[in-house]
């Protein structure tokens, strides 16, 4: 065959992945919900009732799970006037706190109207002592967010007490353990519809695939068994598997699934299809990134640090082609292979990150915590906008201990037109030789002025639109000829050892992000229907579980 013809045909094996990868984003709702149609909830288990309930825990049953949070508000809104007020009371708190300007005004006088006026059939009666009292005070002048937390907390409070023992003997909390059941389900590559490979890593591969009866589009990461083994990278898989699950953030990549076949282990997570944000600095025109989508960006990936933080995990390899991009332009952190649990109110000294943005203590082998992901994020978002890192020019022959010592001794420079006084600031603030003095060591970095014009909280709610929208007809990766393997494992021998680490590896969904996939795809409400799905719970909850309690 000719250099040209192989050529040519590589190039329709791109057309062709590409097509139908792209074709896949376009489900078609209407016909899912028919091959669905057989689709019913399955009876729990008395094992899992018992789990559940024995733990008791109303924030993980009500308010975290999202469809344990339905199921509640449901049994709420059909009960005593006074749940109903207690719940719509925390939306309309909800909608009022990440509203602005008109819409703000009008969420809190609805609030003061229906709430707190003795008169309403939705006066907050059930509140008592310090809290009663600021209702019965409460005006327009004494409205704010303070007062309005600590009534949201007495509302908490009534809501963990007899509400929640009446949901837990109700026929709808029947209902949320027939879902926890569902979501139990055995998770094989038969769950999903695979299309092209988008990336590849040292252990295997990352390609997209779709849940059949969803049409969920996800990235697929696949690990090399044989490959994991050789280069001894199980505890280290399992690590990254253990805190994604853990992870709940609008701006971190997320895990949905995990599981293992016959050849890999197979971690599903959100799919990100428009570009990392180095492709963004330095191959779409003229390198580096405008202001506006700068700010955008930083917003995002310092809430998603913060989030890492709040569980004492150290991201440890903050860089721009660590950063993905969305179908929407919203950015997330991937890649948490380095990240690391820190021991409480101790240091670790291992040697961990990238050339270019470890910060001094790492360099230096010295005791370090999470802000060492402050000083990395300053080098991130002087690359975003100089197209270079702030101690390496962009493709600088240069050992890498002469940037340690440019590091270690160099003052950052600020040459490029694109910085101005606020983001010059920011990253002086972040890259601050000693931790201690470091932007994110105490202060919060939201707080600085840069970020003056963000709304963190309808930012965090997912309402604040990205300055830049990826092309919904582009694939934002290389052709699929870039990602054929050609490595050979054969020699490697899995054994029954090998067998017990897949188990603990693979388990399954992941519940939050499995119940919102539920939700948002129409699968909550079509089964919810309990003409559809009785299965006489009434009774069975009635003669087999409310001996439980």
């Amino acid at each position: 065959m000719s250099q040209d013809t192989s050529s040519d045909l590589v190039g329709l094996d791109t057309l062709v992945a590409n097509t139908a990868y792209l074709k896949a984003q376009h489900v078609d709702r209407n016909e899912l919900k028919k091959q669905r149609h057989s689709l019913t909830l399955p009876k729990p288990k008395k094992s899992s009732a018992l789990q559940l309930v024995g733990g008791n825990k109303y924030e993980s049953l009500c308010e975290r799970q999202p469809i344990g949070r339905k199921l509640f508000q449901q049994f709420l809104l059909a009960s005593d006037l006074q749940y109903v007020a207690a719940t719509e009371f925390l939306e309309d708190l909800n909608r009022w706190s990440i509203a602005e300007g008109e819409t703000r005004e009008k969420a809190k006088q609805r609030i003061l109207t229906k709430f707190f006026r003795p008169e309403s059939k939705s006066f907050l009666s059930y509140l008592t002592g310090e809290a009663a009292e600021k209702c019965r005070n409460l005006s327009e002048k004494n409205f704010d967010e303070v007062t309005m937390d600590q009534i949201k907390e007495a509302t908490r409070d009534f809501l963990r007490g007899k509400p929640f023992s009446e949901y837990l003997k109700s026929p709808i909390f029947y209902r949320f353990l027939q879902w926890k059941e569902f979501e139990k389900q055995k998770i094989t590559s038969k769950y999903f519809y695979e299309f092209r490979t988008l990336g590849k890593g040292g252990f295997g591969e990352v390609c997209a695939v779709q849940v059949k009866y969803t049409g969920q589009m996800y990235a697929c990461k696949k690990l090399d068994k044989r490959r994991l083994k050789k280069k001894a990278g199980e505890r280290f898989a399992l690590l990254e598997k253990k805190i994604l699950e853990m992870v709940d953030s609008l701006f971190i990549v997320n895990l949905a699934y995990a599981y293992d076949s016959s050849t890999h282990l197979c971690l599903i997570m959100d799919l990100m299809n428009g570009g990392d944000l180095r492709f963004h600095i330095y191959e779409l025109g003229e390198r580096g990134i405008r202001m506006e989508r700068v700010v955008h960006y930083m917003a995002q990936i310092t809430t998603g640090i913060l989030h890492l933080h709040s569980m004492d995990i150290a991201y440890r390899d903050m860089k721009p082609e660590n950063v993905l991009l969305d179908a929407k332009g919203q950015c997330r952190l991937s890649d948490l292979g380095l990240a690391v649990e820190l021991p409480k109110g101790k240091t670790i000294c291992q040697k961990a990150g990238t050339t270019g943005y470890m910060a001094p203590e790492i360099l230096k082998h010295d005791g370090y915590n999470a802000c060492v992901d402050w000083w990395a994020l300053g080098c991130s978002m002087y690359e975003m906008l100089a197209a270079r890192l702030p101690f390496k020019d962009f493709r600088e022959k240069v050992q890498n201990e002469e940037v340690t010592r440019r590091t270690l001794e160099d003052d950052v420079k600020f040459e490029h037109r694109r910085f101005d006084a606020p983001s010059k600031d920011i990253i002086r603030c972040f890259l601050r030789k000693k931790a201690q003095y470091r932007l994110g060591f105490r202060d919060d970095p939201r707080k600085h002025v840069f970020f003056k014009n963000i709304n963190f909280l309808r930012l965090e709610a997912g309402l604040v639109e990205a300055p830049w929208v990826p092309k919904s007809d582009v694939v934002y990766a290389n052709n699929v000829d870039k990602f054929r393997d050609t490595s050979e494992d054969e020699d490697i021998m899995l054994d029954a050892k090998d067998e017990k680490f897949y188990q603990e590896f693979s388990t399954g969904a992941v519940s939050i992000k499995w119940q919102r996939e539920m939700i948002d795809s129409g699968v909550f409400d079509e089964l919810n229907d309990s003409s559809q799905n009785g299965l006489g719970f009434e009774n069975v909850w009635a003669s087999k579980l409310c001996a439980i309690l």
